[in-house]
């Protein structure tokens, strides 16, 4: 049977160095979490909003969420969880801070994916340090995270990916893999935008 392909924006996020909730920018004349979201929705089998439970009363109906379960720190906090909530889907995982991210890029990644290796991510050009946040995790991917957590303490998806099987691709444009973490990124995206 088909692995089904499903879509998480990572939106649980405290976004301490933006001073704000990152997900709430609008960069694309709506949130961030709301244009990524939609974008998923044109290239996954179903989409899902991660965010804290804190956060649950307070996102818009519209949106399918997954809650923290709050078994590990960090963005696998959230990956976690939505494996757990669905664990026979690959998940296309996408960061809320990537405002340059666009459906030509999701589509690259998606007709690039080796659903053999624990994950198909991107990297900037002449790097192979993949970006754990623009990347599909295959369905076993999750328990081989687990794994290297229990053994290592360790529970940054980068360096889990590092230290797997996966396979890297290079996006058309490394622009698109733009982290904005604080007001002088913001700043200059929005100016990146109003150029284009």
């Amino acid at each position: 049977m088909e692995t089904k392909l499903y879509g998480l924006v990572l939106a649980g996020g405290k976004s301490s160095r933006m001073g704000t909730d990152k997900g709430i920018l609008k960069y694309h004349g709506k949130p961030q979490r709301d244009h990524l979201y939609e974008m998923l929705q044109e290239v996954c089998d179903e989409v899902f909003l991660s965010v804290r439970s804190d956060q649950e009363d307070e996102i818009p109906e519209k949106f399918r969420t997954i809650a923290d379960m709050n078994e590990v720190r960090g963005p696998q906090n959230g990956m976690q969880s939505a494996h757990k909530t669905h664990p026979e889907a690959a998940w296309l995982i996408v960061a809320t801070d990537l405002p340059l991210l666009n459906k030509d890029a999701l589509l690259k990644l998606i007709v690039e994916r080796e659903k053999e290796k624990v994950a198909t991510a991107y990297a900037v050009s002449g790097s192979d340090l993949p970006e754990p946040l623009c990347a599909i995790w295959e369905p076993r991917s999750f328990d081989l995270a687990k794994e290297f957590i229990s053994e290592t303490g360790n529970t940054c998806p980068r360096k889990f990916l590092i230290n797997s099987d996966i396979k890297i691709i290079h996006p058309d444009d490394d622009a698109v893999l733009m982290n904005a973490n604080d007001e002088d990124d913001y700043k200059e995206v929005k100016k990146i935008l109003s150029e284009t």
